[in-house]
């Protein structure tokens, strides 16, 4: 399955300063590419690449919808999951304060109508599942409503793009570009293009200490009317090419990205006033004209 990331690295994203050494680093984690480029020795580099890998496979092992014995593929089967981790119960409670953000916009509980799309199901039952306020959550359990199923594809990489770049900050190390589908940049100001799968880089952005991410809604098609992200309320057609939302983390970036695909310019300006760390949002229109909302 394509990823619906365009968001491109420009020629002076990773460009190093004269004599400065920089490492760059390719994986593959949650569905995406994923890369670090650091400034400093290659050598002890090494170590902080070592422990990233770990935690990118922790990540999987919690929130992959195609890992069997992810903790959120134990959920979709059961509909319940006990004794949570404290990761997993973090990127939920960041869910929720999503939905409540978007006035129910961004909605995780869309896998059914997703699975319906995919494998020719009966779709108007799969949309009556939507729904996050049937799910419930606590400390010791997961509860989600009957027949519902979670997808994590909308805010997961952006959770572990700030998973990432907490970690090597830990470990001493600031002037790093991290990309788990989404990105941050990190200890110095980093330029990035935002990319669309028809019009190309159509923006460039420069940021510091700043994460930023992209949703393409024409990526991937499940159907003619539908696209791979969808709209849990009205089930329309997307009303932006590509959304990208710089913030001061990647999780929110990540959700407001994907649910900013359906919203007007209003809403995208409602949701961003109501959302701490300065965010905004650049809108593509498919004619290719880009609109950058603020608060």
């Amino acid at each position: 399955m394509k990823r619906r990331r365009f968001l491109a690295i420009s020629a002076a994203a990773i460009a190093a300063p004269a004599g400065a050494q920089t490492t760059t680093w390719r994986g593959y984690a949650l569905g995406a590419e994923v890369s670090l480029t650091f400034e400093g020795d290659p050598t002890t580099a090494a170590a902080a690449i070592e422990k990233v890998t770990a935690l990118l496979q922790d990540c999987e092992d919690q929130f992959s919808l195609y890992r069997p014995s992810s903790a959120l593929s134990q959920l979709n089967s059961q509909g319940s999951l006990r004794n949570p981790s404290p990761q997993f119960l973090q990127l939920l409670l960041a869910c929720q304060e999503a939905y409540i953000l978007t006035g129910g916009q961004f909605d995780p509980t869309v896998q059914p109508m997703w699975e319906a799309l995919a494998k020719g199901r009966d779709l108007d039952a799969a949309k009556g599942l939507i729904g996050w306020d049937r799910v419930k959550i606590s400390p010791d359990r997961i509860i989600l409503g009957r027949g519902q199923k979670l997808t994590l594809n909308g805010i997961a990489q952006g959770y572990a793009t700030d998973m990432v770049a907490g970690a090597l900050k830990q470990s001493g190390w600031t002037k790093v570009l991290v990309n788990v589908g989404e990105f941050h940049a990190g200890g110095k100001v980093w330029t990035l293009g935002i990319s669309d799968p028809r019009h190309g880089i159509v923006q460039t952005v420069q940021l510091k200490d700043r994460a930023i991410a992209t949703s393409s809604p024409q990526a991937m098609r499940l159907s003619a009317e539908h696209t791979h992200i969808l709209d849990p309320r009205n089930h329309g057609a997307p009303v932006w090419s590509t959304v990208s939302v710089e913030a001061s983390n990647a999780t929110t970036a990540d959700a407001l990205s994907t649910a900013f695909c359906y919203l007007s310019v209003d809403g995208i300006e409602r949701t961003l006033a109501k959302t701490i760390g300065n965010p905004s949002a650049y809108c593509l229109s498919s004619d290719g004209r880009v609109r950058h909302l603020t608060a």
